[in-house]
């Protein structure tokens, strides 16, 4: 067993340096009952932009503040001990740029040792404890709430999660032994691996009470008047806390090992065994159903200086920083003051994609939009889709009447274009070949304003060609979203030699009122996302046309960590569009590239692919086989080969795209590869997995990053 106060922590001091500390001042407050509840408020005294995290200064500091608390309660001064935070943020957990400075695993260990013997000073002052959840509360800010006996939280709390299997870790300051504890495992297996996974799910304060997390919800007008008078009613024992998820004998004996079991098969079905945290974490999850709190602790001390040593979280602290900063300070956008303002949108075509465009533009700017397509039926599918969409976020309660109202009339469907001539914005959703789009932006020019922004959401083609037979080509932008639209955080803004500052402006500030982050790009073949995902599509093609099993190919990229497959991936983006991308590649990089005729064969197909439950690909249908046989080999490729080639193949073409100036740094096409392509944190995107396999040597001779992104090790 761990005895936390035998243990040095003093080399841990250095990770001290430049700490923002997190203060823990003090107040008394007499209940109503004539009680005295000691107050602790967490605040780095800077404003909510900056929340409270929880370095090693802080944590020396929370700990002498709870030792000097332990002495007034001994002395019979104080009946409670309340935690609560700064306006709007209790925490946001551990201090990330320290704890990549731990230099050790001994040193890492030694930083989840301090948080278990900080925060289990909470429970150990011998009076009933209080967490009042005022706002933000992520990992340790969780932790802390959950150390204490009894919680409250804010209805308005902005988000409450343990987001640290998202970036390779495991919740190490109590939460994977506390919160099973308390929650049943079903529920802390959603909180601490599910959403984590589903791109950092929060929850909101309601489903925190549902869960059972927190024992009472207070609007936020009197939150803490409120929760202060339930804890004197807790003390006075008028309040009878009850908690009905927390779970019994039966639960432990027979649900536990079973969810276990189904969570580690869909992990494995959905994520492959390549990341190391989900598992770390369920493995702690499932030892919390038996054993002492101090063994559940002393676990979790080992997992979390395992995981901070390794590749991943090194990796992962990349592209947390990278998504967290970079993507929020665009390389290359010129001076914001430079755009138009927006007032009217127009989006040319009404099929789906456009309709997406709609739903997007209207919900989030709030100006009118205008959709057009060749007859009157599509458009009225199209806006009928709109409304459809708007109804459904107003059943689900995240829109109310009003509102919902205001979005259907400011949403407008024609097929007269004249219309168009007071749209600032307008964007193409028309079909992927370069004659049809120069064609409607030909007719949309002569209607617009002259300072009208032109916009092409073009996958892979020429923008500048796009724009040849434009009188203004300067206004021509291309604003490449993702599918599905609403969700996908990226957008490829793209520059031609033509484009105009105020032009490249507009699309950066108008990407950004839409809650997408973007990334400007050369107008090159596939931009960054399509060029490299099209050289992972080609190779996996290559090995089946070579002889090898579409469900062997499959498992061989597994190691590259992305959230599916690469045939799994095609028949999600559509196989035309698959079958049009690698036609762009081949004919600009026809040596580097590999298509082959048969990917509009397999796209005029209803079904290509079979799969398991988890959407797994494992095989082809019998229509698909059928074309096939003919064209495939009889040497297939083995999977170390497969993985070599796509491994080496990318690492080639990230340094020719760097070396051709598509984006200024590797950064960004790390960036693009997170944000469009689900590439995952643990790899930190493509280049530094490629450095730590070795494909940026073997192809270049050199690595992407000086030094190499890897974790401490031993």
């Amino acid at each position: 067993m761990t005895n936390y106060d035998d243990i040095d922590f003093s080399p841990i001091l250095a990770l001290t340096d430049g700490e923002v500390i997190t203060h823990s001042r003090v107040r008394d407050i007499r209940l109503a009952s004539g009680k005295v509840l000691a107050l602790i408020t967490l605040d780095n005294g800077r404003d909510h932009t900056r929340p409270n995290t929880l370095g090693p200064a802080t944590m020396f500091q929370l700990g002498e503040t709870l030792d000097a608390l332990k002495a007034r309660v001994a002395a019979g001064e104080i009946q409670a001990v309340g935690i609560t935070g700064k306006q709007y943020i209790l925490a946001a957990g551990a201090d990330l740029s320290d704890i990549t400075k731990v230099g050790s695993k001994d040193n890492a260990r030694l930083v989840a040792q301090l948080g278990h013997k900080v925060f289990g000073k909470i429970a150990d002052l011998g009076v009933p404890t209080f967490a009042f959840v005022n706002g933000l509360a992520l990992g340790g800010g969780l932790e802390i709430a959950l150390n204490s006996a009894y919680r409250t939280v804010d209805a308005s709390a902005a988000a409450i999660a343990l987001p640290e299997v998202f970036l390779g870790i495991i919740p190490g300051w109590g939460g994977a032994y506390l919160l099973p504890n308390l929650i049943g495992i079903e529920n802390a297996l959603e909180v601490v691996i599910s959403n984590p996974l589903k791109q950092n799910r929060m929850l909101k304060p309601q489903q925190a009470f549902d869960y059972g997390i927190v024992d009472a919800i207070f609007p936020a007008a009197n939150y803490l008047e409120d929760s202060l008078a339930w804890a004197d009613g807790v003390l006075s024992g008028k309040v009878k806390v009850e908690r009905k998820n927390e779970p019994g004998k039966i639960e432990r004996l027979t649900k536990w090992p079973i969810a276990i079991k189904m969570a580690r098969g869909m992990l494995e079905s959905k994520i492959g065994t390549v990341p190391k945290s989900p598992y770390a974490a369920l493995d702690l999850l499932d030892k919390a159903k038996s054993g002492t709190k101090a063994e559940g602790f002393a676990r979790e001390d080992e997992a979390l200086a395992e995981l901070v040593t390794g590749d991943q979280f090194a990796a992962s602290i990349y592209a947390f920083d990278l998504v967290q900063k970079r993507a929020k300070r665009p390389v290359g956008a010129p001076d914001k003051e430079l755009a138009k303002k927006v007032t009217k949108v127009g989006i040319i075509g009404a099929g789906l994609m456009a309709s997406q465009f709609a739903l997007l533009f209207v919900r989030k700017l709030q100006v009118p939009v205008l959709i057009t397509d060749l007859d009157q039926a599509r458009v009225d599918k199209g806006v009928a889709y709109i409304h459809d969409e708007i109804g459904k976020l107003e059943a689900k309660g995240r829109l109310d009447g009003d509102a919902a109202n205001k979005l259907r009339a400011l949403v407008t469907g024609t097929t007269d274009k004249s219309l168009y001539a007071d749209c600032d914005f307008v964007i193409e959703a028309v079909f992927e070949e370069v004659g049809v789009k120069q064609q409607v932006f030909g007719e949309i020019e002569q209607i617009i304003a002259e300072d009208a922004i032109l916009a092409t959401n073009t996958s892979s083609l020429s923008v500048e060609e796009i724009g040849a037979k434009l009188a203004h080509p300067e206004r021509l932008v291309g604003f490449h979203f993702f599918n599905p639209v609403a969700v996908m955080p990226l957008i490829e803004i793209v520059k031609t030699p033509q484009t105009s500052d105020a032009a490249l402006s507009t699309a950066f500030v108008v990407a950004k009122n839409l809650g997408k982050n973007a990334v400007l790009t050369a107008d090159a073949p596939g931009f960054v996302v399509n060029r490299l995902l099209a050289k992972v599509m080609g190779e996996a093609a290559r090995a089946v046309y070579e002889g090898t099993p579409v469900a062997d190919v499959e498992k061989a990229f597994a190691p590259l960590g992305l959230p599916m497959g690469p045939f799994q991936l095609i028949d999600l983006v559509g196989w035309k569009v698959a079958a049009h991308v690698q036609d762009t590649m081949v004919r600009a990089f026809p040596d580097r590239f590999y298509a082959n005729e048969n990917f509009h064969a397999l796209a005029e197909l209803p079904e290509v692919v079979e799969k398991d439950k988890g959407g797994r690909v494992t095989g082809w249908t019998k229509a698909a086989e059928k074309l096939l046989k003919p064209a495939v080999g009889s040497s297939p490729a083995s999977a170390e080969t497969i993985l070599a080639r796509v491994q080496d193949g990318l690492a080639q073409e990230i340094k020719l795209m760097l070396d051709e100036g598509v984006v200024p740094e590797v950064e960004d096409i790390d960036l693009c590869l997170i944000l469009g392509a689900g590439w995952p944190f643990i790899d930190g995107g493509a280049s530094p997995y490629l450095d730590r396999e070795g494909a940026s040597q073997r192809v270049f001779g050199d690595t992407f990053h000086h030094p190499v992104i890897k974790g401490i090790g031993g």
